[in-house]
Order: structure tokens, then sequence, then C-alpha cells
């Protein structure tokens, strides 16, 4: 094809409101070539409106397309990562366990001499769920010996069986483990999204259980040491 017939179509299809740069990909010429070709065109209003409407419209195709490309990079960067995790820590011992539950006790245990007793709280289920299995598999308490309180805002009052339940169900415990709800009672600006999904934070507690926060204590104490003597190797 012709230069002059390049440039023909150039000056109809960007009277048409197509970009300098699309203009360019489609006739398979450089961008400054379609620029030069349209640089004296004159648009109407009507043609002036039309390409800004068509840049912001491929505009958001590109955004879009970039944030597809971003989004399908951070799932297959999880999915690595995991994949990697479950690889390092494969099957845990009865030792890792051990290091495992003293961690997250260190992190949300109660530690203080105000409180008596093993005590632990947090309103992610998974880490509840792993505590109880922790204090049962790997420090050998009892079942009838643990006790569960929610703590839970008042809004949620009206859900609370649902609430219960879902931590009965998930903890395996029967409700008669589980003591009357704490209620805060602070109103909330705002309805979140998660109300209907909200579980509230649980407090896990074993009765005459003294020497076991002791021993947790220890534990703890256990790892901060090790961890210095790490350190100063």
């Amino acid at each position: 094809m012709a230069k002059y017939e390049q440039k023909t179509i150039a000056l109809k299809l960007r009277r048409g409101g197509m970009s300098i740069g699309d203009i360019a990909s489609t006739l398979k010429v450089s961008k400054s070539s379609a620029s030069l070709w349209c640089a004296n065109l004159q648009l109407t209003g009507w043609q002036r409106q039309k390409l800004v409407k068509n840049a912001i419209k491929n505009g958001s195709k590109g955004r879009l397309m970039g944030a597809a490309v971003n989004k399908k990079k951070k799932q297959d960067n999880i999915i690595f990562n995991r994949n990697k995790a479950q690889k390092q820590v494969r099957m845990l011992s009865s030792r890792d366990l051990l290091i495992a539950g003293a961690a997250l006790y260190w992190a949300e245990g109660a530690k203080t001499d105000t409180t008596s007793g093993f005590s632990f709280m947090n309103s992610d289920p998974r880490m509840i769920l792993f505590m109880k299995n922790f204090l049962t598999l790997v420090m050998e308490v009892k079942e009838e010996d643990i006790s569960c309180t929610i703590q839970i805002n008042r809004a949620h009052e009206s859900r609370i069986g649902k609430v219960l339940k879902f931590w009965s169900s998930l903890l395996k415990l029967p409700l008669k483990h589980f003591k009357k709800p704490y209620y805060v009672n602070v109103k909330h600006q705002k309805v979140y999204d998660n109300h209907d999904v909200y579980y509230g934070t649980l407090r896990l507690k074993v009765s005459k259980s003294s020497n076991l926060k002791y021993h947790m204590l220890g534990l703890v104490e256990a790892l901060n040491v090790g961890v210095a003597q790490v350190v100063r190797a």
C-alpha cells in the first residue's frame, strides 16, 4: 500500500476517534509517521469528544487487563509459597507441636500473675482449634476440663445461637463447655460486610491448671533462651 493511501486511511481513522497508537498499529507504521500524517487534521467538536471517550474506554480496558494480570501473578505467588511452605513443614513431630503451641501461647496466652490457670484468647478459628488440639494431644488435657467463653459485640446477640453452634462444631465440644457469652456494649458506627459470618473472640480455659500455666511460661522462657543462644553462636 502506497504511503498516500496509508495517510488517507489514517486521516479517516483519526476522524473516527482512533488514537495515534492504534492507527500506527492498524497500518503497521511507526507512531511518528501516523502522528505526522494527522498533525494538521482539524477535528470537529464531536470528533474530539469521541476521541476522548475512546481514550478513556481504552484506558479503562488497559487498567482492567493490568489488574487481571496482577491478580493472576498474586494468585500464582500465593500458590507457589503455599507449596513451598508445605514442603518445608512436612509432618510435624510432637516436639514441633510443643514449640508451635508455646509460641502461640507466648503471643496470645495469659502470662500475668493476675490470671490464674491456663487461658488463651483469639478470634482466628484456626488458631483456637490448633490450641484446643495442642491441649488435648500434646499437653494431655482432658476435654471435660476445657471451658470456652465467647466475647462478641452486643449487636450479635440475636445470632448468638449460631455463633455458639459454630464454635461447638469447630472444636467438637458440647455446648455445656460454653459459659455465658460476654457482650461488648460498644455501638458500631457502621454495619460491617462480615456481620453474618463473624463469630467473635473465644477464650479457652482449663480448670485447675496453675501447673499447666507455669509449664507454658517455662516453655516460653525456654524459647527465649534458645533464640538468645542462637544469636550468640
